[in-house]
């Protein structure tokens, strides 16, 4: 198979197309014959030498979600079959013409959706999922905070939390990107380049803050929370300490969590995938989530499409093809 290696830590230009054995799935695995995988900020991370895969994934094929055919059942799979179209998380390896999955991490592939579409879904709906519903506990009618709004995070959290009934806050930087968060239903939208978000939505309050930003917004964020607010982080790219007020953080009963989904078992990504199966897909099946793929590359470029991850001016997901 064509995989794209990361031949050493550096830039986009490390990585390469090169001929691999594809895998073969191992008991309870099915091979998937990878049409679209997504391109995510982690990939470019790991490209970088920061963020090493778990044990057990591919070491220098990157690519945490993807979507395709089933080729091939190892042993005990009970669900799928040859020919089923599915999406999955995977903890490596998704930039290749082949992956070996666990067939829980697995999902239908909805309908009507092409395979860039769906190859868009599983590493951010996943993600956000289990950090804004199951660990930040959102609930109907609460005031919901997400930072950098038009990412692909950004993107899949204003639009789940607002269909589960949510008011929804985010954060962009530009009016452009601020226009297309407001146009997948979020309240309002603070250009973070003209405007200091606390300031703007301190008269609001906010209940539950979804950041991967970290650094100078904590405090911010903190300041925000109302009483039994809750802050989830999920990455801290301007920094991962700060001064916490303790006694303000007990007079208002705030909780601060956080979570990595790369490094968790098959069993937690299985059950999440089950509870994303009967929560979230059939509110993409019937056309209240939609994707937002910016752009698609072949899979040789995909050098390119981190540059645009990390440099362009991109606004929801990138996807790399394999046809």
């Amino acid at each position: 198979m064509r995989a794209i290696v990361i031949t050493r830590p550096g830039g986009p230009d490390t990585l390469q197309i090169q001929e691999r054995p594809a895998p073969v799935p191992a008991e309870g695995e099915v091979l998937i014959r990878v049409k679209a995988a997504g391109v995510n900020r982690p990939d470019v991370s790991q490209r970088k030498g920061h963020y090493p895969p778990p044990p057990g994934a591919s070491p220098d094929i990157p690519g945490l979600e993807l979507a395709g055919i089933v080729e091939q059942c190892g042993a005990g799979c009970r669900r799928w079959k040859t020919g089923d179209a599915v999406c999955a998380l995977v903890a490596g390896g998704g930039y290749a013409e082949f992956a070996a999955v666990p067939e829980g991490q697995c999902l239908p592939l909805p309908a009507g959706w092409s395979f860039a579409e769906a190859a868009s879904l599983p590493e951010t709906v996943f993600t956000v999922w289990h950090n804004v519903f199951q660990r930040g506990l959102l609930k109907r009618g609460e005031r919901f905070l997400v930072h950098g709004g038009s990412g692909g995070i950004g993107m899949t959290a204003i639009q789940l939390a607002k269909a589960f009934g949510a008011i929804v806050y985010t954060t962009a930087g530009s009016q452009e990107k601020c226009d297309a968060c407001l146009g997948l239903g979020a309240d309002r939208c603070v250009n973070y380049k003209t405007e200091d978000f606390e300031q703007v939505l301190s008269p609001e309050g906010i209940d539950l803050v979804l950041d991967t930003i970290g650094g100078d917004y904590i405090p911010k964020n903190l300041r925000l929370l109302r009483a039994d607010g809750r802050l989830v982080f999920i990455n801290a790219i301007r920094g991962s300490k700060a001064e916490i007020d303790v006694f303000s953080l007990m007079g208002r009963r705030l909780l601060i969590t956080g979570s990595t989904l790369r490094v968790r078992d098959t069993a937690f990504k299985s059950a999440l995938a089950a509870d994303i199966e009967e929560r979230v897909w059939p509110l993409i099946e019937t056309g209240g989530f939609r994707s937002v793929v910016y752009n698609r590359f072949p899979l040789q470029d995909a050098a390119l499409a981190h540059e645009l991850m990390e440099n362009g001016p991109h606004m929801g997901k990138i996807v790399l093809l394999t046809d």
